[in-house]
């Protein structure tokens, strides 16, 4: 069978829009012979709805953009993601995430969803029921085996057994003689390549084709990086498709091949997932531009390269805001930068108004001695004047704060915090450098200075980061193992850490659950973020 793909960037709840999209790549994947085209998960919703489920008028209207999309369907069947209702009164939940194989002619057939994920940003349990069986349709007179994203999952690459039911041995052992996937996986670093060992081992497995369309774009804090693929009945790569981009392609499930996957550098993957994550948040959220804080150093060098990336330079502001303690370097890497990337910038100084405030404040601190509430003065005040221009001009404002500094509360509510997208708050420290290295690979874009200077927020004289953390190698790698991978202490310290430190760090992350309860959304590209996919209590109080 040659299967066309459709792996389009869908936005939530943009009936027409999506099925605009959907229509337009049915018709070009048959005009290149396509005898069936595949669509991704929830295509014509988009994915997540989340609560938008359960706005009354959000499931009708949907399917009522999938009547109209079914009258313009042909010959050809296409088989689309989309929410079904179950009968009024039923026992559970009120929907099923579903594939429909639309064709002229022909009466719906429709395959449900399985396993529902219910951890990390997973909760779709909170929505759907369970597929009551696995059957297959028949397709051009082939029994055709219909999944949906996470019913291909299997052990070992769940982060725990999960689920004893198998969709894809229910429905091979039921004749289906092909198994096509319908996806909304979101990215995180690695996890193509982890994916493709996945399918490339269930087809073996089955010794079956297998087809997997994934969607691709950013919904909020989500990325999807598209990556669909096809896999012949030994797990031989038959197509893999763009990542991080729209794309048709047509391919035949009957062929064999030994072609080889091509897996990106971990630095071209984040790159190219931060800059579609940008440009989805502020398109589909109504924005026309971006304005930041560039101080010189290294984290806002690199969120307003991706901007400029993402956006285009003249869709990007960045605003100087020197104040007392700032140095001659920082301003001159600064505008170095905003030359590299033909981007506007504004100087808006912050040491009268700095000034004004501490005059202001003087009698009411009873003689105490300056401290940190001094040093946040600054960072609010660069805080209000971003939101300022922000709110004058329409711009949305990116904070440019990284995962090392947002772990341990190494930033000020109401100053860096102030924003509208976290563009690398999921990107540790260490990370920021291998990437704006990896960026600098063919000529100087981020400045030299920004990279090799020692990390200093300059709100007192001759401050540096590390007068206050561990240096960086030791935070992120201790933050690695105590987000990510969910280790205690004593299993930290054993990897080699020095006690003392991993607990000052473990102990600093969790005080700090209330700063990160009220950060703007950001980016996730671990398989860890702090944010929808990271539950912690704010008030409590075990200690490890």
């Amino acid at each position: 069978m040659r299967l066309g793909f459709a792996q389009i960037n869908p936005t939530i709840g943009d009936f027409a829009g999506n099925s605009a999209k959907l229509l337009a790549t049915y018709r070009e994947a048959v005009g290149r012979g396509a005898e069936c085209v595949l669509a991704p998960e929830l295509a014509l919703s988009g994915y997540p709805p989340r609560d938008l489920l359960f706005q009354s008028p959000f499931v009708p209207a949907q399917l009522a953009a999938l009547d109209a999309l079914e009258r313009e369907v042909g010959d050809v069947p296409f088989v689309v993601g989309f929410i079904e209702p179950r009968p009024a009164g039923a026992p559970g939940q009120p929907f099923y995430n579903a594939a429909v194989v639309l064709q002229r002619g022909r009466a719906r057939q429709i395959a449900r969803k399985s396993l529902l994920p219910t951890y990390d940003v997973f909760d779709e349990d909170r929505y759907f029921e369970p597929a009551e069986a696995n059957v297959p349709v028949e397709i051009h007179g082939r029994r055709i085996g219909l999944t949906i994203c996470e019913d291909i999952w299997a052990e070992p690459y769940l982060p725990r057994h999960l689920y004893l039911a198998d969709p894809v041995t229910t429905l091979v052992k039921e004749g289906a003689t092909a198994i096509l996937n319908l996806s909304a996986s979101p990215f995180q670093v690695g996890k193509p390549a982890t994916r493709y060992g996945m399918i490339s081992a269930l087809a073996r497995r089955a010794g079956v084709p297998f087809a997997y369309c994934n969607v691709v774009g950013g919904n909020d804090q989500l990325v999807f990086d598209g990556n669909s693929c096809a896999f012949d009945a030994r797990g031989n790569c038959l197509a893999q498709l763009s990542a991080f981009r729209e794309e048709v392609a047509v391919v035949d499930l009957a062929a064999h091949s030994s072609e080889l996957w091509t897996e990106a550098v971990a630095e071209e993957e984040l790159h190219d997932a931060l800059c579609l994550g940008i440009r989805d948040y502020l398109h589909k959220c109504g924005f026309k531009s971006v304005v930041l804080g560039l101080s010189g150093g290294i984290d806002s060098a690199l969120v307003a390269t991706l901007a400029a990336h993402a956006l285009g330079p003249d869709c990007v502001l960045g605003v100087l805001m020197p104040g007392p303690h700032s140095s001659a370097g920082s301003i001159s890497d600064a505008t170095a930068l905003a030359q590299n990337l033909g981007i506007a910038t504004k100087t808006i100084p912050i040491v009268e108004p700095y000034e004004a405030l501490r005059k202001l404040y003087t009698p009411h601190f009873d003689g105490r001695p300056e401290d940190t509430t001094e040093e946040n003065l600054q960072s609010r005040l660069r805080g209000v004047t971003l939101m300022a221009l922000s709110n004058k001009f329409g711009h949305l404002l990116l904070t440019t704060g990284n995962k090392s500094e947002m772990a341990v509360g190494y930033c000020t509510l109401y100053g860096d915090m102030c924003g509208g997208l976290a563009v690398i708050s999921d990107v540790s420290k260490t990370m920021v450098w291998r990437l704006s290295r990896w960026i600098n690979r063919e000529r100087e874009i981020i400045p030299r200075a920004s990279i090799e200077k020692a990390p200093s927020a300059e709100l007192r004289p001759n401050q540096t980061d590390q007068d206050t953390l561990p240096p960086y190698e030791v935070l992120d790698g201790i933050l690695d193992l105590f987000v990510e991978q969910n280790l205690g202490a004593e299993e930290i310290v054993a990897r080699g850490f020095d006690p003392q430190t991993v607990r000052w760090v473990m102990r600093r992350v969790d005080l700090n659950e209330y700063k990160r309860a009220q950060a703007v959304p950001g980016l996730k590209v671990t398989s860890r973020a702090f944010g929808i996919g990271r539950r912690i209590p704010i008030a409590q109080r075990f200690v490890q």
